[in-house]
């Protein structure tokens, strides 16, 4: 069992110049501080139980039919992971990749069958997450093996070159992990920024971004980009792949998710393992997906009345209205005939012609909904 499968069922600019969001030249316009006061105050307590069911509909079946359903499989201090139930016309049955911890729904489908389908059911318990008070001891201190494990470079997350040097310019002078962390996180959200314009929630090519100096994305580009620097430093970090379920209780529109339709709810967070702390939440991502589309300004100050309860929580705190499938990278998916995905949260689906299009429900068609009900 590697040390990634075992955490989780267990618990730039170079040469010293930042590339500059838009937001942070002397062109900027300070935006009005006239806005009605906001609150994000999630905090850890009763955990909320969601069953979260996805269907595939294949429109168009030529030979053989296969897919993949991403299944939550992260058990931890604010999730917990518990029983699916599926149904199908054709071969289904639950798999694990057997080596980052990743569980999924594989189904297969003969070229003779008519209107193939598969639907999973899974069952999750969340909870919110807070910034960690001053002295807080972490219910379990992590092994050193999967400490290692998520300092690793992938193919999408290189830790050497332009990523390093970024990484030590905004790091300068901070001496403690938390100091390091604090940093990274500040370096990202002043020199990144939502693009609407990206499909689904991006690719997560750091290495590109950094060198074309365009840190413009979505969130599994820039939480990705949090967690390559602070992995190129030596700080164990990972993204975590999931959804959005419910609607946020603070009122953030941009941080919410439609129960009863969440085509295009898949959202990306991270994490960073921070010394006499533990694993820490962390979504620089969702501060600037609030600067760019909370309101119908681009909103350019961290300080604004709207975003500031954001980018204060966030380091270290996030609503439990949102489920974790996985924090896999660079993942094979078996039988499959396609390269390798970057990450896994969306279904993925091939046959003869190739594979789907993930980012395109209503032309792959699928269907995700969620509806709370009462532990018990």
């Amino acid at each position: 069992m590697t040390p990634a499968r075992r955490s989780l069922l267990q618990g730039a600019a170079s040469f010293g110049a930042l590339y500059l969001a838009p937001w942070s030249t002397a062109s900027a316009q300070t935006t009005s501080a006239a806005s009605t006061p906001r609150t994000f105050k999630p905090t850890p307590g009763d955990w909320r139980t969601f069953e979260v069911t996805t269907r595939v509909d294949i429109a168009k079946a030529n030979g053989v039919t296969r897919v993949w359903l991403p299944v939550p499989s992260v058990n931890s201090e604010w999730q917990k992971s518990e029983a699916s139930a599926f149904s199908s016309n054709g071969i289904a049955r639950m798999r694990s990749d057997g080596l980052q911890g990743v569980q999924f729904l594989y189904a297969e489908f003969a070229a003779n069958i008519e209107q193939p389908y598969v639907e999973i059911t899974s069952r999750v318990q969340t909870q919110s997450r807070a910034p960690l008070a001053k002295g807080h001891v972490p219910a379990a201190t992590e092994d050193a093996a999967t400490l290692q494990y998520f300092t690793r470079a992938t193919h999408l997350l290189p830790t050497d070159g332009i990523v390093k040097t970024t990484a030590q310019n905004a790091i300068q002078g901070a001496k403690t992990d938390f100091e390091k962390v604090r940093a990274i996180y500040d370096w990202v959200v002043a020199n990144s920024w939502r693009e609407p314009k990206v499909r689904g929630c991006g690719e997560g090519d750091i290495k590109t971004m950094l060198e074309t100096g365009n840190l413009g994305g979505k969130c599994a580009d820039i939480n990705a980009l949090f967690v390559g620097l602070c992995r190129s430093v030596g700080i164990p970090a990972r993204d975590v792949y999931g959804i959005r379920l419910a609607p946020s209780a603070f009122g953030y529109k941009e941080l919410s998710g439609n129960p009863a339709n969440l085509k295009g709810a898949q959202h990306c967070r991270a994490e960073a393992y921070v010394k006499g702390q533990g694993w820490m939440a962390m979504d620089p991502a969702d501060v600037a997906k609030v600067m760019r589309l909370e309101t119908t300004t681009w909103l350019k100050r961290t300080d604004h009345p709207v975003v500031k309860p954001v980018y204060d929580t966030l380091l270290g705190g996030w609503e439990g209205n949102w489920m974790a499938f996985n924090t896999a990278h660079d993942l094979s998916l078996p039988q499959s005939k396609g390269d390798r995905i970057g990450f896994f949260m969306y279904p993925v689906a091939e046959n003869n012609e190739g594979r789907f299009d993930s980012y395109a429900p209503d032309d792959f068609k699928y269907q995700i909904s969620a509806k709370e009900v009462k532990a018990g």
